[in-house]
Parts: structure tokens; sequence; C-alpha cells
């Protein structure tokens, strides 16, 4: 399928999604089908650079508050709409991805992880010395209930969140399918052989970086005001950053469509565990699919499928499989 054709496709599902979501008359619905379109974009954004790359990026939560305290911090300043909140904090994300990936992208494996983890860290500490938008006290955002067209605000959040999904899935099968991807998959294969057959190696990765990075920061723009209150201690949970890792490894990460499946999978399981039985058990349930989809299935659920239609997997397209296979080597 063609590109153009691709996007005709995936804006007629956007718009599927938003009109169906019209005809739900409990808001629960609305919003936990908003949380699972947000994995899509965490996500799909991961697999850029952790699928497409193999480099195991940690720090989402950064990119993720980042782009959510500078929405923040402008609707108070200036009282700006989302729709200009959204690409300030994409440009700021992208930018503050670049500059990691200048910093830390020639690092490999773990320790690249422990950067990217360091950089949260880091983020999470300027923020709660921030009185401007609260410190460690929090913030909160006033919204109006009602918005012209959309009806109630929690529609026209969910509108502004497919539109963010739509666009990050068309970026990642856009790269996928261009000689851009085709030389993140060959540093994803092997660096040293890509270099040597002249793929500018550095480059390509800093702007994986910085693609990867954006779209994160610009799925937190629209979460202030989606939550009306946030403060550093649950922008920087730690289940953005185990989901954002898992969604990708248990549906796949060298295809658009992995990502896709493992939000969608798993967000879907944790709002009905979160309804049923307790939100605390989300992650537990998370970390135990991770570690058995790294053992049994390194290449997710796309590879499960491939395997069955005859086709052999290859156990290093899976990019933390193939870390903690380095990493054993080398200790050896």
């Amino acid at each position: 399928m063609s590109n153009g054709r691709f996007i005709l496709l995936a804006c007629l599902v956007g718009v599927a999604l938003v009109g169906a979501s019209t005809f739900v008359t409990n808001e629960y619905y609305v919003f936990a089908a908003y949380f699972v379109l947000q994995y899509v974009v965490l996500a799909t954004a991961w697999n850029i650079l952790g699928g497409y790359v193999g480099y195991v990026n940690f720090g989402t939560t950064a990119f993720l508050a980042i782009g959510l305290y500078s929405a923040a911090a402008l609707n108070k300043w200036l009282d700006l709409p989302i729709p200009v909140l959204i690409p300030i904090a994409g440009v700021l994300c992208g930018a503050v991805g670049l500059a990691m990936g200048y910093l830390t992208i020639r690092l490999r494996g773990v320790y690249f992880t422990i950067a990217t983890l360091a950089l949260s860290v880091v983020v999470q500490t300027f923020i709660t010395n921030w009185d401007y938008v609260g410190g460690s006290r929090g913030i909160y955002i006033m919204r109006p209930s009602e918005i012209p067209v959309f009806g109630t605000y929690v529609a026209y959040l969910f509108f502004l969140m497919t539109v963010l999904a739509v666009a990050a899935v068309v970026t990642a099968r856009v790269i996928e399918r261009s000689t851009f991807g085709f030389g993140l998959a060959a540093i994803r294969d092997d660096e040293t052989a890509a270099a040597a057959s002249g793929v500018p190696v550095l480059r390509l990765k800093l702007i994986a970086a910085a693609i990867s990075g954006a779209l994160m920061g610009m799925a937190g723009a629209p979460l202030p005001f989606y939550l009306t209150y946030v403060e550093p201690t649950s922008s920087f949970s730690l289940a953005y950053t185990v989901n954002s890792v898992a969604m990708p490894l248990v549906g796949g990460t060298t295809s658009w469509l992995g990502p896709v499946i493992g939000a969608v999978l798993l967000g879907t399981m944790q709002q009905a565990m979160t309804v049923l039985i307790s939100s605390s058990v989300n992650l537990l349930v998370v970390g135990v699919l991770l570690v058995i989809f790294v053992i049994a299935a390194p290449n997710g659920i796309l590879g499960l499928i491939r395997s069955i239609r005859g086709k052999k997997p290859d156990p290093e397209t899976n990019p933390l499989a193939a870390m903690l296979v380095a990493e054993k080597r080398s200790s050896q």
C-alpha cells in the first residue's frame, strides 16, 4: 500500500473513532479510550528509536513531563489554546531529544539506557523545584465544561488525541518505508557495518531521537487539561516508562503495527483491571507480560504470527533482548 493510501486509511479510522465516540453516553469509556490512544502515541514514539534503531530509551517520562509542564506553564502565562500548545511542546521536546541524542547516543546498550533514565531524574528534580508550575505541590488547570462544535471538553480532548495518534502512526509508517527507515534498520542490525557502508549513523540516530522525543512531548501537552491537576509524582509515574517499553515489545518492534497492537491490547486490559480489580495491579501484570514476551516471544505478537506462517523470526530484532544478549556476551 502506498503512503498516500495509508494516510487516507488512517484518517478514515480516526474519523470513525471520533464518530463512534459521539454515540457513547458513559463518559468513562471516552476517558479510557483517550488513555489507550495516548499510549498508541507513546509506544509508537518509543519504537522509532527503540525498535527501528535498537536503542532502549527509559526516558519517556522526561519527554512526556516536559510537554505536560510546558503546556501548563504557557496556558498559565498566555492562555494559549491546546492546538497551539501541542506543536510548541513538540518543538521543545524535539530539541531536548536532539540534545540528549548528541550527548548520549554515542553510548550503546545498557549505558545509553541508564543515561536516558538519568534524564528523567534531572527533569523531575527541575520541575519539583519550579515554583511557577507549583513545584512539588502541583498545579490546577481550569478548563471549560463545554466547547463549541464538540460539546463536552472530554470529546474535544479525545478528538485531539485521535489526531495525534493518527499522526504518530503515519509518521512511523512513512519512516519505515523510506530510505531513512532503511538506514535505521541497518544501524539496528549492525551499527559498525552500517557506518562502513556509508550510512550516516550519527545523523540518522539524532533525527530519530528528535522525532521520538517530539511525539512523546506532543502526547503530554493535552494531559494537564485531561487531568485538571498535575504534580511531579504522578507525572513521572513509572507506569509511563514501563508501558511505553512493554507495548512495542509485546506487539513487535520492527513494524508500525506492533506498538499499535501492544498499546490497544495492554491499554484496554489495564483499563479493565482498574475497574474490575485495582489500578495497583496494572504494573505487575504488564511487568509479567514483558518478561514472558522477552523470554518466550522476543519478536512479539507480530513475530509469533510470522513464525506460524512459516517465517523464521530473528531474536535480535527485539532491542531489549538484543541488549541483554550483548551484555551477557561482554561479561563472558
